[in-house]
């Protein structure tokens, strides 16, 4: 093995948590490369105004908060490379990386920030209007719906706590369902139920987002009349579920039944010296800050199990 092309830390995924890890091993001086498969920011950058983020002002959006961060890390060394990672493998405490390139490149730890992707219903307009009116995020997104009417689509847990905590921005929400009962718990049920602001619209599909350059309504249907009408809309929420990316992970790392990477408070796995961070872990808050977070606990637990190796 030539040392010389030995890295301190490979962080895998370039959005807040990686790039958070990224900005935090190269100023304590890790030899660091960051793999980003697309576009860097992850979710963020998606993002038309950031307002939840601590320093974020009123014109701050997910592309600028995702530029500071890129030129914060490459200021203090590290590297970035726009390469898809096809698999990670461990021999003799060094980590074993190859790429859609072929390329090779070992590490002696590993830091995976590979997030979750939001399930998309697939609707006409879904993707033409997303951060346009379309959001998978109250809490990133709800400030901008302030007395505006709004829909949220789904009937599980996330879809209803997401609804109860819109009611603090939106006059009025529609929340639609395809069945005629909820799968989320009774007590968030029976509050929704007694929410004036929320009216239940169940047995019902979305058919399709309308608007021009922004959502002005959504066209849905009934499945027992198969009757189609169209609500008057600002926004559309969508809480159907996410889905972690966490299959390159799946013989290092022990996942939950929904296949969230099981972290240590340090952010490691069961694996020694892989880390993983932010959306792809199991949690309770996903934001760019838990995000962005996770990244800075895993960059120093990343170096103090390096020590740990060296002495």
């Amino acid at each position: 093995m030539d040392n010389s092309n030995l890295y301190d830390i490979i962080i895998i995924g370039g959005g807040p948590g990686g790039l958070s890890a990224a900005i935090y091993a190269a100023r304590s001086e890790m030899k660091t490369v960051l793999f980003e498969a697309g576009m860097l920011g992850g979710q963020i950058a998606t993002t038309t105004h950031v307002q939840n983020y601590p320093g974020s002002i009123q014109d701050c959006t997910g592309p600028k908060l995702t530029d500071r961060m890129e030129e914060q890390a490459k200021e203090f060394g590290a590297e970035i490379a726009y390469e898809y990672v096809d698999s990670i493998t461990k021999k003799d405490n060094i980590f074993i990386i190859k790429t859609s390139s072929k390329k090779i490149y070992e590490s002696k730890t590993v830091i995976a920030c590979l997030g979750a992707t939001p399930k998309m219903l697939g609707i006409d307009g879904e993707a033409k209007f997303r951060g346009l009116g379309v959001s998978y995020c109250a809490t990133c997104d709800g400030g901008f719906f302030k007395n505006k009417e709004i829909a949220v689509v789904g009937g599980g847990d996330t879809a209803l706590q997401e609804a109860i905590f819109l009611t603090k921005f939106a006059s009025k929400i529609y929340l639609i369902h395809r069945r005629d009962e909820f799968r989320g718990a009774k007590s968030l049920e029976t509050k929704i139920r007694n929410t004036p602001k929320i009216e239940l619209v169940l047995n019902t599909v979305p058919l399709r987002i309308l608007g021009t350059s922004t959502v002005e309504g959504l066209e849905i249907q009934n499945k027992v009349t198969q009757e189609i009408s169209t609500l008057k809309l600002d926004g559309v929420f969508m809480f159907v579920g996410y889905k972690p990316n966490s299959e390159l992970l799946k013989d290092l790392a022990e996942l939950d039944s929904q296949g969230y990477v099981k972290t240590n408070a340090d952010m490691s796995t069961k694996t020694p010296g892989l880390f993983a961070v932010g959306d792809m872990i199991a949690k309770p808050l996903r934001q760019a800050i838990t995000a962005a977070a996770d990244g800075a606990i895993a960059s120093i637990s990343a170096e103090k199990y390096i020590e740990n190796m060296n002495m």
